[in-house]
């Protein structure tokens, strides 16, 4: 089997481990938020990025503790979650904590979508920077997360950014301002957590959380999980070797 893709494949010790752990998260994390969605009334754009936040911040420490071939077995499993949830559709608790009501009647496009590139995302930081691509991930699980909820909440200065399915999008400064601060702790604690002096970790953290912030807000709705992750990995690389 050639060497690259042997790179992706997991062995059997590593399945055992990995499957469990991650059938367990994923779905205790899948019923929590259909559960604040559905019984509690909390609004999408949050469930959605709560789960979010956890997913992605479990596949950087995977990334970090059994490499790529643990984050495959992880990616796939939730994505397979997340498929399930596409097909019950209107109702399911789970579907409701992902679909956002703005982006009616293409609700679901806009859950497969972002699947779709967060994964593509994920592949290609590893393959173009596979020393950095867990910072990829680490800024798109709390630059991404956070900056949604913070702009639903206190976004007052609104900007619009392209979308595909003609579904109109707006971004606000307020939002684009907390991407940059959640996606820098993230890289730092990342960096920290791989080995990377404290100096060093800090400084190329906050300049990733700038480059973050920028492309987040230049991206098309929807894609913007596949764009940061590339970003943030390169930046990493560009600044840290």
């Amino acid at each position: 089997m050639p060497e690259f893709i042997d790179r992706f494949l997991p062995d059997l010790a590593t399945t055992i481990v990995v499957l469990p752990l991650t059938l367990v998260h994923a779905l205790a994390a899948a019923a929590l938020c259909g559960w604040l969605r559905v019984r509690r009334g909390v609004r999408a754009p949050y469930t959605r990025k709560i789960y979010h936040f956890l997913i992605l911040s479990a596949a950087t420490l995977i990334q970090l503790v059994w490499g790529l071939p643990g984050t495959m077995i992880y990616g796939s499993t939730v994505a397979l979650i997340v498929l399930a949830a596409v097909v019950r559709g209107d109702g399911f608790a789970f579907y409701e904590a992902l679909a956002r009501p703005t982006d009616a009647p293409r609700r679901s496009l806009f859950i497969i979508v972002p699947l779709i590139t967060t994964a593509l995302g994920g592949v290609l930081a590893n393959v173009l920077f596979p020393t950095w691509a867990f910072i990829g991930y680490a800024a798109v699980a709390w630059g991404d997360a956070i900056g949604e909820p913070v702009g639903t909440r206190w976004g007052r200065h609104r900007y619009t950014v392209p979308s595909i399915g003609g579904v109109s999008a707006t971004r606000s400064m307020e939002g684009s301002v907390a991407v940059l601060l959640a996606s820098a702790a993230a890289c730092a604690l990342a960096l920290i957590t791989a080995g990377i002096a404290l100096p060093a970790a800090l400084g190329a953290a906050a300049a990733i959380g700038i480059v973050t912030m920028i492309v987040e807000a230049a991206s098309h709705h929807g894609t913007d999980n596949l764009t940061i992750q590339l970003a943030a990995a390169a930046a990493a690389a560009l600044l840290l070797g």
